[in-house]
């Protein structure tokens, strides 16, 4: 789903990593399907979703991380401030 037209090339090893956290927590999220099919208790169910709350928070701080270090740091550098508001509203959305 893109929001709007920008678009942004990651390297390898940033690539690499993303999709490697992504294609766990993709996993994780059959797995709970798989235990609520099978009828597991809801402890140990609820105790898999809070880890795949935890694993999409990291993933969600290291693309904030990448994007602050990359995009948002070359938009300053190049007199773009527009993006420091567009950084807060993302923040504010991921602080909910």
């Amino acid at each position: 789903m893109q929001c709007c037209n920008k678009t942004k090339h990651r390297d390898d090893d940033e690539y690499k990593d993303l999709i490697n956290r992504l294609n766990r927590i993709e996993g994780q999220l059959r797995g709970i399907k798989s235990m609520v099919e099978s009828e597991r208790y809801c402890t140990d169910i609820l105790t898999q979703v809070s880890a795949v709350s935890s694993a999409l928070n990291a993933f969600g701080k290291i693309l904030l991380q990448n994007h602050i270090k990359s995009c948002v740091a070359n938009d300053i550098r190049n007199g773009n401030d527009s993006t420091i508001e567009e950084l807060c509203g993302i923040i504010q959305k991921m602080m909910k």
